[in-house]
């Protein structure tokens, strides 16, 4: 069986991986998609990453990540908020390259609570008030700022944004074509009002992307290695991914998986068996796409 069309691998499944290897393994695996990391386009340079991916004949479904920047002002808020901009531009010239469906989105992770803080409401308007001054960049560009909730388990260090309630009011401030969100069922599938909320970002046209993979227990150690491929863990992918269809989301759907044990694993394995995983547990086919 040939791939779902709308699977897209993103590259920190296949995290050890140089560019040129994952973008040939997915491209080989029949795999159309593929969302890209900064630190692996970097190693390359932007504009040799850009030749690689319009070579490949892949779509970019995403670029990971902008964000973390919940730091009072100064320079190193200055910094982060200039490090955003620059990923801004490299998600406009990576989308341009890719294949035509190609996605223009930038995953914000917000970012903890900075070192010794413990003003968590503090960090949160630090966040909102830097989606604000990095939207025109984003419109300008024609890029899309997904904002990405990430379990409670992380506001301590990695997200002050813990819901996708929570997303969904940093962004719609903004127009939806330069501001969404991204659903994420590692981060969200234990969220009671999760129905709800997909459906008012289905209503403002706010999901920028879909990204999937599983949780499984007991945890790690580093709870950043926690996710597990679709179908070893807890999540009913079913009614996460009916209401995102019925929210109108039709484009790519990401499977991210940070777990060493399939890091270990040889790439090309690992993505056919996402592929595999992928029918089984999330099964989008008859959706189509835009």
């Amino acid at each position: 069986m040939t791939p779902d069309p709308r699977l897209s691998i993103n590259q920190a499944t296949i995290k050890y991986a140089a560019l040129a290897d994952a973008l040939g393994v997915v491209a080989a695996a029949g795999v159309e998609a593929i969302g890209l990391w900064r630190e692996p386009v970097a190693e390359v340079g932007l504009d040799a990453a850009v030749r690689m991916l319009a070579d490949s004949g892949l779509r970019v479904s995403s670029l990971c990540r902008g964000g973390f920047f919940t730091a009072p002002e100064g320079a190193q808020r200055r910094a982060a908020l200039d490090e955003n901009r620059r990923a801004i531009e490299e998600t406009a010239a990576l989308a341009a390259a890719g294949a035509p469906g190609s996605a223009a989105v930038l995953v914000l992770v917000a970012g903890g609570l900075p070192d010794g803080s413990r003003d968590l409401v503090g960090a949160r308007r630090r966040v909102a008030d830097a989606i604000a001054e990095l939207e025109p960049d984003a419109r300008a560009a024609g890029v899309t700022l997904a904002i990405e909730a990430l379990h409670p388990m992380y506001a301590a260090d990695r997200a002050v944004v813990s819901t996708l309630g929570q997303a969904l009011d940093l962004a719609e401030p903004f127009p939806s074509e330069s501001v969404g969100v991204v659903v994420d069922t590692f981060h969200l599938w234990w969220d009671p009002d999760l129905s709800a909320q997909i459906a008012r970002a289905g209503r403002g046209g706010r999901i920028a992307s879909y990204q999937v993979c599983d949780w499984v227990t007991p945890l790690p150690a580093d709870v950043l290695l926690a996710r597990g491929m679709m179908g070893d863990g807890h999540i009913d992918f079913a009614p996460i991914s009916a209401a995102v269809a019925e929210a109108g989301y039709t484009s790519d759907v990401e499977v991210e998986i940070f777990n060493e044990a399939i890091w270990a694993a040889d790439p090309a394995a690992v993505v056919a068996r996402t592929a595999q995983a992928f029918d089984r547990a999330v099964g989008l086919r008859s959706a189509g796409r835009a």
